[in-house]
């Protein structure tokens, strides 16, 4: 009988594309945790992997959730074709004031 021991374990290489100040910044910050980018990078999908999800909350530029930002997009949509305008502040205000005053 013969047995037959494979390592299990295959690395692979992973290339991403980043700015070379966000790479920089990055690994500045990650020295000082004791890391390296190679680590917090495994770090990241072992986590993707184990939750099936994106570790945090994903945020579009502006600072909002996607479907924040969808939502705000959708709202704005409806106001400039059916909201209600103005011809100056005061007119606003008073109409405002009327409402609610």
């Amino acid at each position: 009988m013969v047995a037959v021991i494979t390592n299990a374990k295959k690395d692979t290489t992973v290339h991403v594309r980043m700015s070379a100040r966000t790479k920089r910044e990055a690994q500045k910050t990650l020295r000082r945790m004791g890391l390296d980018v190679s680590t917090a990078v495994n770090l990241f999908l072992h986590r993707v992997v184990s939750t099936q999800a994106i570790p945090f909350e994903v945020r579009t530029e502006n600072g909002y959730t996607p479907a924040q930002e969808k939502q705000i997009i959708k709202d704005t949509e409806w106001a400039l074709k059916y909201g209600k305008r103005y011809d100056d502040i005061d007119e606003m205000h008073r109409d405002i004031m009327k409402k609610y005053g």
